[in-house]
């Protein structure tokens, strides 16, 4: 049997992992080969391949990134793509295709499963951790730990100059990102998309804190929005799955906390540092799972089917239902937490 891989949608931390447990027992304990396809839907859409085997994936567990190359390709939008990727398939004698993903590539890998009968399997990856039926996803706690470390560090320069400083981080929907680094941080303030917040009320646990000798830090998912307002947007443009670019509603609030309070605030935007380098400990050990649970779907012909985190062990569930809404914040969870603001 021969297994197509492919890594789509952003890169995350743990990436690589997968493709190494994936090739290294499918090949030691299955014989299978794999084809590696580039750049994500890109590759089987285009037939564009890169050689896989044992040698390929030696070195790469803790590199972050993915070797295989990943974008935001949308075959569905090609009007003969589906045909394309069948075709490719079929040219490089691949028997089944394990996908790599968030919410668009596992997406698309359930329509090509349930309409086309193309025979897939998904690997969740996400570093905002919003997809429903797996507990975690790999790359969220590197993404945490990378955006912990920061606010601790951005503690000390508040406090030297007594400012404000905001730390928006990345979370398009859900703020699970912002939620576990802001209370791992000690943040003054946490803001998720899940939940509008009223700037007012920002301004006054901002004041509050000043009041008693400390500099404030305000985080903020990229996502969020004030009650009387909408999504800040870098620009109006939309990417192949229909997603707009966010960006800015860090240095949009830090303007509006100056203008309100008085006090300097400053923004830092963590971006793409949250996802970049080496994978943690734990998404290491949890993509290596998935990849190694992965590769026994193939093997079972279990396909339509994606690999999740339940409790300590891995399941499979299908893609179309682990996809078909986002794991969000429960507002339980984030009232929680609110003890710990101001």
């Amino acid at each position: 049997m021969r297994v197509g891989v492919l890594t789509g949608g952003g890169d995350c931390p743990g990436l690589n992992a997968v493709i190494r447990g994936l090739v290294r027992k499918g090949v030691q304990e299955y014989g299978y080969e794999f084809t590696g396809y580039r750049d994500g839907w890109r590759g089987p859409l285009e037939g564009d391949t890169v050689p896989l085997d044992i040698p390929a994936v030696r070195g790469i567990l803790p590199r972050g990134g993915t070797i295989l190359g990943s974008s935001r390709t949308n075959p569905l939008n090609e009007a003969d793509g589906i045909r394309r990727i069948k075709e490719n398939l079929a040219k490089h004698e691949v028997d089944a295709l394990v996908a790599i993903g968030g919410e668009d590539t596992l997406g698309v890998a359930a329509r090509l499963y349930d309409e086309y009968g193309v025979p897939c399997v998904g690997v969740p990856k996400t570093i905002d951790n919003d997809l429903s039926a797996t507990d975690y996803t790999f790359g969220f706690d590197t993404a945490v730990g990378i955006a912990t470390e920061a606010i601790d560090r951005l503690h000390t320069t508040a406090e030297s100059h007594m400012r404000v400083l905001v730390v928006e981080v990345m979370g398009r929907h859900a703020g699970w990102i912002a939620l576990h680094s802001g209370l791992a941080g000690g943040a003054n303030v946490i803001l998720i998309p899940e939940q509008r917040f009223d700037v007012d009320q920002v301004c006054a646990w901002v004041t509050s804190r000043f009041k008693a000798s400390y500099a404030p830090i305000v985080v903020i998912a990229e996502g969020a929005m004030p009650k009387d307002g909408e999504a800040v947007l870098k620009d109006g443009s939309l990417d192949s799955f229909g997603h707009v670019r966010l960006s800015g509603v860090g240095e949009w609030l830090a303007k509006e906390i100056e203008s309100r309070t008085g006090k300097e605030a400053r923004t830092t935007v963590l971006g793409h540092v949250q996802r970049g380098g080496t994978p943690s400990a734990f998404d290491r050990w949890l993509a290596t799972r998935f990849g190694l649970h992965a590769i026994d779907a193939v093997r079972d012909g279990d396909f339509g089917k994606m690999v999740a985190l339940q409790g300590t062990g891995i399941v499979r569930v299908p893609i179309a239902e682990a996809t078909a809404k986002l794991k969000t914040v429960d507002p339980k969870l984030y009232k929680e937490v609110g003890v710990f603001f101001g």
